[in-house]
């Protein structure tokens, strides 16, 4: 399972209840309209990803250059200044000359209570990146700049910062949670209308390499608050072929990136969808693992998506952005709105990555109770069951599950819950991961655009 017992980074707070009632017609609608294609009511979840030429070149360049071809991106063309890190993770302060790019202001379709960002990139040995969002208020007032993320696809001990998320991030109005922004108190009315996102790209100073960012974007959202959902109706039998890895067969494995397998939901739901599409790591990077170790490649993803501030392996964004490190790969942290639009991506040939937590009598079949959990969604059978590759299973064999439907679509979706004592708790919203190649058939790019990925 995710190291998730402090939910207080994974906050889903209350919609108001205008916002509420907007969204749960949209749920409904949803529902109701499955792959039918009928009308849409209002989504409570909007995505915006800058990913083309014309985008790149649109923002504020501050050293940075867009870079046109198959795969749009935005590197450093010169540096616009320099500045010393301290990084805490490893004690040392060093010297780093930097470039940004700035977004232009997006005001999403929804006021939003929470906003997670996602982003693309190469980061070459030496070299790393910083994601901040500034926000303006329904009270017109703004955020500071707030650190979403400081990151690197590299991790040489002696040339490369830990990659790292940033507590203590507040104005007393909004604050960061690991990756999350999230308004504090959303009884108050208080949204965030509209925002931007500002890149910036470091390397050593006078060096030529630079970060590569082919995609950056947030999902922003105000989910209802809601112990339960409205029950969908099933619309699709189907099954996609996806490797299965146990997260704990690696226990006790790597006890320094998260206390080891018995934590690795993430990475491992990760490796699986990303080999689904055909990519794997070389042998030379695996070369680090113990060779005695089953599936590698799992603790390699382990290693990689390592949040060293949250010293856990269940970052959103870095599981993602670890996902664009293969070859033409993409990846996003989104919210759903309906277990109907991931029917839709499934029948599009598209896997996806879900967040949930819930007690053990909850959901049947899983004989385990947890505050936060990663699984993988492959299919659904002909009464609308939910198909999943569960990590957390005692071996690769037995990953594959039949859930509920109705028992798994209720867990994934609320915002409230109640935990083990009795209190009330959080619950994730539909937040999912989606990873996609850059290559895409007509349909899956339709699937992704209905559910705002573009």
């Amino acid at each position: 399972m995710d190291r998730a017992d402090d939910m207080s980074r994974r906050t889903v707070l209350a919609a108001a209840a205008a916002v509420a009632a907007v969204a749960a017609t949209a749920s409904s609608a949803l529902a109701a309209g499955g792959l039918s294609g009928a009308p849409r009511a209002k989504r409570p979840v909007s995505n915006r990803f800058w990913t083309s030429h014309a985008d790149w070149s649109a923002g504020t360049a501050d050293g940075t250059r867009a870079v046109s071809g198959a795969r749009p991106a935005v590197e450093i063309a010169e540096a616009a200044g320099e500045t010393e890190y301290a990084d805490p993770h490893t004690g040392k302060t060093a010297t780093w000359e930097y470039a940004r790019w700035t977004s232009p202001v997006h005001r999403p379709t929804v006021p939003a209570t929470e906003v997670v960002a996602s982003w693309n990139a190469r980061t070459p040995t030496g070299t790393w990146l910083q994601v901040e969002l500034q926000g303006t208020y329904s009270d017109k007032k703004k955020t500071p700049w707030y650190v979403l993320g400081r990151w690197t696809s590299g991790d040489d001990k002696e040339k490369d910062i830990r990659r790292t998320s940033v507590d203590d991030q507040s104005d007393g109005k909004s604050s960061i949670w690991t990756d999350t922004f999230s308004i504090d108190d959303t009884t108050t009315g208080l949204r965030l209308v509209s925002y931007r996102l500002r890149l910036t790209l470091y390397r050593k100073p006078g060096a030529t390499a630079t970060p590569t960012v082919w995609r950056l974007g947030a999902m922003a959202s105000a989910v209802p608050d809601r112990f339960t959902v409205p029950a969908s109706e099933p619309g699709l039998t189907k099954e996609l072929t996806v490797p299965r890895y146990s997260q704990e067969i690696h226990a006790g494995q790597y006890p320094e990136y998260d206390n080891g397998g018995e934590a690795w939901c993430s990475p491992t739901s990760s490796q699986m969808i990303i080999e689904f599409w055909g990519r794997r790591p070389t042998a030379d990077d695996l070369a680090w693992v113990d060779p005695s170790y089953a599936d590698p490649q799992v603790c390699h993803a382990a290693r990689y998506v390592f949040d060293y501030q949250y010293a856990g392996c269940g970052n959103w964004p870095f599981n993602a952005a670890y996902a664009s490190t293969y070859k033409d790969m993409q990846g996003v942290v989104t919210r759903l709105a309906s277990l109907t639009e991931l029917e839709s991506l499934i029948a599009a040939g598209i896997p996806a990555i879900t967040s949930q937590s819930f007690l053990k009598e909850e959901l049947t079949g899983a004989g385990y109770g947890t505050a936060g959990h990663l699984m993988t969604v492959i299919g659904f059978t002909s009464t609308g069951d939910v198909i999943a590759n569960d990590p957390a299973s005692p071996s690769n064999p037995a990953v594959r599950r039949v859930y509920k439907r109705r028992e798994w679509e209720n867990i994934w979706l609320r915002t409230k819950r109640y935990n083990s004592t009795g209190k009330v708790v959080s619950g994730t919203g539909g937040v999912c991961y989606l990873y996609f190649p850059v290559k895409l058939s007509a349909k899956q790019k339709a699937a992704l655009a209905d559910v705002g990925i573009h």
